[in-house]
């Protein structure tokens, strides 16, 4: 099967993937370079709020973390995000599959809201979020037929995006 695009034309196997079911990625989301630029471009304000908590006045440091805090509340719930649209786009997940993929969507936001009520664990708990964030899309990927370079991406961004908070903390308390 091929498919036309503004860019010429491709096979199905760029697009079909899954072992057991068969699934089928948007055909447009075959731009692997603007996925990663997207996802480098998410990472500036982590390492931009992470480097500003060494360098601002420690009077303005207050406003960093908690900009630092907010950017990654709005982060690990757009990860959940992920998951439902993918449920609902994806063809041949079971019944069980589906739910669990749903399930899980509303988790990240769960584990985001309730960093805001951790007080100075807020952060510990976004990473502990990321972290899970990235375990469970290397199971549940694969029901969706996401593109090998998929994972690798995630790992890359959620390791930098774990640094920069962690980053965050240490210049938190031995400026703060």
């Amino acid at each position: 099967m091929r498919f036309a695009t503004s860019t010429g034309s491709f096979s199905s196997r760029y697009i079909q993937h899954g072992s057991d079911h068969s699934s089928f990625m948007n055909p447009h989301f075959i731009s692997k370079r603007f996925a990663h630029v997207l996802g480098l471009a998410g990472l500036l304000p982590f390492v931009g709020l992470a480097l500003a908590c060494w360098v601002v006045h420690p009077d303005w440091l207050g406003s960093f973390i908690k900009g630092q805090l907010a950017y990654g509340i709005a982060i690990l719930s757009f990860l959940g995000g992920i998951h439902w649209g993918a449920v609902m786009a994806s063809q041949g997940l079971s019944a069980g599959q589906t739910n669990r993929a749903l399930l899980w969507s509303v988790v990240p936001s769960l584990i985001a809201w309730f960093s805001t009520m951790m007080g100075g664990y807020g952060f510990a708990m976004l990473m502990i979020g990321f972290v899970a964030a990235y375990q469970v899309d290397k199971r549940l990927f694969a029901w969706y037929g996401m593109p090998q370079w998929f994972l690798p991406l995630r790992l890359l961004l959620t390791c930098v995006v774990v640094a920069m908070l962690a980053l965050t903390v240490v210049a938190a308390n031995i400026r703060g």
